[in-house]
């Protein structure tokens, strides 16, 4: 063997030396990344467990809220006078998201409260509160 083939074939040891060694760091560092990840969680399973259930629970409360005001005898009354269908807005309520029913439920704690305080008729606020929830839950859904 002559000087210059030793030589040559010293470079192309090196040469698959390093494009081994880069291949080696390369695998690492694109591995590296899901490997942390699918082994640290900020949450247990546990706790976003019971924060869904926390979540569907309320909205469920929220919406068992609304139509049991929407079931009241002076509420459709209300309705009726105004010419609001309640199966329209009822329909609505049992379609509507989490954020848009916590809206209407917080008013309808409202007239909850204000019809259940003894009133023994619905005065012009009262009713107007009415009118304006239903309107503003047939504004959501339709949107």
């Amino acid at each position: 063997m002559n000087a210059a083939s030793k030589t040559s074939f010293r470079g192309a040891f090196r040469m698959r030396m390093y494009a081994s060694c880069l291949t080696v760091v390369f695998s690492v560092l694109l591995g590296a990344p899901h490997a942390l990840a699918q082994s640290t969680h900020a949450a247990s399973p546990s706790a976003l467990d019971a924060a869904v259930q926390q979540h569907v629970t309320t909205t469920d409360a929220d919406r068992a809220l609304v139509e049991r005001l929407l079931n009241r005898p002076d509420v459709k009354a209300v309705a009726a006078g105004a010419g609001i269908d309640l199966r329209t807005v009822a329909t609505a309520v049992s379609t509507m998201d989490s954020a848009s029913l916590a809206g209407v439920a917080s008013q309808a704690r409202a007239v909850d409260r204000a019809l259940a305080g003894g009133q023994s008729t619905v005065t012009i606020s009262t009713t107007a509160i009415i009118i304006g929830l239903l309107i503003l839950i047939l504004v959501v859904v339709a949107t």
